[in-house]
């Protein structure tokens, strides 16, 4: 029986790790298929703090991993199937193995929904196709980028993304955008955005570096191809978070996402169980604010656990 399980090794899982390793809880946590998160598939991070010249994401998230060991923490690679709480004692299924533990952080984050086109997988993650201006605009600068998508998100991708690129195309596969009106109409004016309309990607085109330098579009119409050359192409047609395991057990909304109990960030409705990171945050989805709830969640738990001694 353990004290406290972690599931997830990104920002947030990582983070609760540190905390409860200080706090001499000893735990355990899960790694997935993806040890490390999203942020080892980035070349830098420039906007985490305490890091003036940036780090390497994979650098970074592997720090994390050896102070959390310094504290006590251990790692096992465990996919978890389901989860069932009775009496007060969690229950993980991995396949054929269990585990118990008294409480639960689900840190488990959540993927991009990516477009399946051809090119799109060789250049993700430092060669020029990115899912977050935030992380990764500063690095395009003055140089002309693409945003693929037509909601909120891809708006404020495209807004934001003019603060540093030379041109953005926001091409998207209707003849209008789904997000909010005024997020619509400040897109859609801005001197730097250009607009794809009834327009779908098909391939991204790479240089002899293996870098983006364009990508081919499908008018959905015509059925008429053009490239647009691009040194970028931001993806943001949402995420998709990595909690189908606890369907039916913890309340999620219609994306997916763990919806925390009213007026906590990160406890649910089982107490000593709670959920922190991208898996919960379907707004910010930063690393520093992955951390924070991840902070939160364990400081939590070590809460929990000393009134339940």
């Amino acid at each position: 029986m353990e004290d406290v399980i972690i599931l997830g090794t990104g920002c947030a899982g990582l983070t609760a790790a540190i905390y409860t390793g200080r706090a001499q809880l000893n735990p355990l946590v899960l790694e997935g298929s993806q040890p490390g998160g999203q942020l080892t598939t980035t070349s830098e991070v420039e906007n985490f703090p305490g890091f003036p010249d940036g780090i390497d994401g994979f650098m970074m998230m592997d720090n994390l991993r050896k102070q959390a060991a310094r504290f006590g923490a251990r790692y096992e690679h465990a996919k978890i199937d389901k989860i069932e709480v009775e009496g007060g004692i969690k229950k993980l299924y991995a396949g054929d193995k269990v585990f118990e533990s008294k409480a639960v952080i689900v840190a488990t984050g959540a993927r991009p929904r990516l477009l399946g086109i051809p090119g799109e997988s060789e250049m993700y993650g430092g060669k020029g196709v990115t899912t977050c201006a935030t992380c990764d605009g500063a690095f395009y600068r003055d140089m002309d980028v693409v945003v693929v998508g037509g909601g909120d998100s891809a708006a404020e991708e495209a807004l934001f993304l003019t603060r540093f690129c030379s041109k953005v195309t926001l091409i998207h596969r209707r003849d209008e955008l789904r997000a909010s009106q005024i997020m619509a109409d400040r897109a859609t004016s801005h001197e730097k955005i250009e607009m794809g309309w009834n327009t779908a990607p098909t391939e991204i085109l790479a240089d002899e570096k293996g870098f983006t330098r364009a990508v081919i579009v499908k008018d959905t119409q015509t059925g008429e191809e053009r490239e647009i050359p691009c040194k970028g192409v931001f993806i943001a047609i949402g995420h998709i978070p990595n909690t189908d395991f606890v369907e039916g057990m913890l309340e999620r909304d219609g994306d997916g996402y763990i919806v925390p109990e009213i007026g906590s960030q990160v406890k649910t409705k089982y107490e000593g169980f709670y959920a922190a990171g991208d898996c919960v945050d379907h707004v910010y989805r930063q690393a520093i604010t992955a951390a924070g709830m991840g902070c939160q969640a364990a400081i939590e738990a070590e809460r929990w656990l000393a009134e339940h001694e």
